[in-house]
């Protein structure tokens, strides 16, 4: 392989309007599965803090037990 380099430049990107549309709507339905898991995933580090760190963890909510 050559180690020569090849610059490109992008003048212009022709995409029609539906195609972007569908894109982004896309986007939005792959990102609902997305957040349920980071949901998950929060709430699982919160659970072993609490079992770590126990009451403290509770700092913000300005209760005591």
């Amino acid at each position: 392989m050559t180690d020569q380099k090849h610059e490109v430049v992008v003048t212009d990107i022709n995409v029609h309007f539906w195609s972007m549309v569908m894109l982004l709507v896309k986007w939005a339905i792959a990102a609902i599965p997305a957040v349920i898991i980071l949901y998950a995933v929060a709430v699982v580090v919160s659970m072993a803090l609490d079992a770590i760190v126990g009451p403290w963890w509770h700092w913000w909510t300005g209760q005591s037990t």
